[in-house]
């Protein structure tokens, strides 16, 4: 069945780097708003919004204390409702974040916990005896150290957290959880919201009674994926929220989901599934080792990228419409992450922004990857706020490794690199503020920023700009949107290449090398779609790839 959102382009906003509009050095509501003409011209019709609710921002707010309202560095709920008005006047959708995994600790939920741990809040989490001053399990927290802190003024009890010590963990298994969570969604969706993004949903299931898994580091823990593999029954949770939030409304809802079983997958996603669609993450896990940062790959390789968008392509096939990204606000840069270095360059920044966009799916472009923003070059922690980050660090250190091995690793997968203010222009702060930039702005600014790409026709703006164009022509859309997939000549390494049929035969097609190369064709080109280069050479059948050309053919 077609839905209203399956030929659409998403655009990600992390809105405290994105455009602030009150000189304060934080991005704001009021900024976004500036900025939508911008954003509708490059083609973009659904904006996800990172948290802009009430927060300490000790995870960047992901720790929510107030579902009902807005953060005053962010703006006031007029302030939301003027922007979700605006969009609509130009066609386009807001999705806010939904995070329910955890709330704040200064959520009044928690804060009444810790008053009464045995009475109605304190079922609101999971909260556990002390016992011979041992945990309940041996779990890690995905900040590091263990999930079990001590309840503030009971030191006889801990509670859970799987992330941050100051976002403890929302017992689902309580119904009256469950509703208060229904009650917001829908609260928000009568606002006028297109949908939500689901953060880290897989995680609101646990393996219970709590138990220990094997150690997987020198620290006697075990990473919280261990328990995820074990945990089963979350589609009971995720079956109802669909139900009685998502499908009522016709929403657009998009899951953070890890971990999904490959028989699960019609489930999520499938034609009555929890989702709308799920973010492909085979290409971000790739090369993560367990050990931490420090041993994993800080860049994958031409063939490790295809393998990886190549086998989520066929694991997920016609089952449904899965989210496509290179990048968002918890990975690097990725041009940075998926082009060498010596291949870096403006036609491979538009051969992996093509590659990426025509597959099966529903294409998502972050903040700033229109421009090709890049990592930044950190010589100094100093420079870090993300506390994923400092962890990742320290762990470097404890296994071994020099400060300066720790700080590359932990500069090559910061989630500051993609936090780094938007780069409007050349002017002071990039353009972002007037005031001081809650973080530095990247030193690149001057070469890599809105405004000079603006007016160039051959900039990698005007080729996302092509693109979500072509994507939204009326005589392609059916077969970009709904035709299969299937890749084109798999074996030739360094070659990305895939055809997408339905109404129409579509090779897509990419050179990320730097040599010449030719290409036998599938049949005879009608018509050449896109090109990042000035000419595309055909000769007999064949076509002449030049080094990092990307092309897309009508045959």
């Amino acid at each position: 069945m077609k839905k209203w959102w399956h030929d659409k382009v998403v655009y990600q906003i992390y809105p405290k780097s994105f455009y602030d509009s009150n000189g304060d050095g934080i991005g704001d509501i009021p900024g976004i708003i500036s900025k939508l003409d911008y954003l509708k011209e490059l083609g973009a019709d659904i904006l996800w919004l990172s948290p802009v609710y009430k927060s300490p921002l000790a995870d960047q707010g992901y720790d929510i204390a107030d579902y009902y309202a807005i953060d005053p560095r962010f703006g006031t709920m007029k302030d939301m409702d003027c922007l979700i008005a605006e969009a609509k006047k130009r066609d386009m959708y807001i999705l806010m974040d939904l995070v329910v995994n955890h709330c704040s600790d200064e959520h009044e939920w928690f804060q009444k916990a810790v008053q009464d741990p045995e009475g109605k809040y304190g079922n609101f989490f999971y909260i556990e005896d002390k016992k011979d001053d041992r945990t309940p399990c041996n779990w890690r927290s995905y900040f590091g150290g263990s999930v079990w802190e001590e309840l503030p003024g009971h030191s006889d009890k801990q509670y859970l957290h799987l992330f941050h010590k100051k976002q403890p963990d929302l017992n689902w298994e309580n119904p009256e959880v469950r509703e208060e969570v229904f009650k917001n969604i829908r609260w928000w969706m009568e606002k006028g919201l297109g949908g939500f993004r689901i953060d880290a949903i897989i995680n609101i299931k646990k393996k219970l009674p709590f138990q220990d898994y094997p150690a997987d580091r020198s620290d006697g823990m075990c990473s919280v994926e261990r328990m995820l593999e074990d945990a089963d029954g979350i589609g009971k949770f995720l079956g109802e929220m669909a139900e009685k939030c998502f499908h009522p409304y016709d929403a657009f809802t998009v899951g953070e989901v890890f971990n999904e079983k490959e028989d699960e997958i019609c489930d999520f996603i499938g034609e009555n599934g929890y989702f709308s669609s799920m973010f492909d993450f085979e290409e971000t896990c790739y090369g993560k080792s367990e050990d931490g940062w420090y041993a994993s790959k800080y860049v994958l390789t031409p063939e490790d990228y295809k393998k990886c968008i190549f086998h989520t392509q066929q694991k997920i096939g016609e089952t449904g419409l899965i989210s496509n990204i290179i990048e968002n606000h918890d990975e690097p840069r990725g041009v940075c992450h998926y082009i060498l270095p010596e291949d870096r360059c403006l036609d491979s920044k538009k051969l992996l922004a093509g590659v990426y966009f025509f597959l099966r799916g529903i294409p998502f472009i972050y903040q700033g990857q229109e421009i090709g923003m890049e990592n930044m070059d950190f010589t100094s922690m100093e420079q870090i706020d993300d506390i994923s980050t400092i962890d990742e660090y320290k762990v470097a250190l404890n296994a071994g490794r020099t400060e300066k091995e720790a700080l590359q690793a932990a500069s090559a997968f910061s989630r500051d690199n993609a936090r780094t203010p938007v780069q409007w222009n050349t002017e002071k702060n990039a353009g972002f503020t007037t005031g001081t930039p809650w973080l530095e702005v990247n030193p690149d600014y001057k070469e890599i920023n809105v405004e000079s790409q603006l007016t160039d026709s051959v900039s990698l703006l005007s080729f996302y700009k092509k693109m979500t164009a072509l994507r939204k022509t009326q005589e392609y859309k059916d077969t970009f949107v709904y035709g299969s997939f299937k890749p084109y000549k798999e074996d030739q390494e360094n070659l990305i290449a895939y055809t997408r049929t339905e109404e129409k035969n579509i090779l897509v097609m990419g050179n990320l090398q730097s040599q010449s190369r030719n290409v036998e064709l599938p049949g005879e080109v009608k018509n050449v779609l896109l090109n990042n280069q000035e000419e595309v050479q055909i000769k007999n059948g064949t076509i002449s790839l030049n080094p990092y050309q990307f092309v897309i053919l009508e045959y």
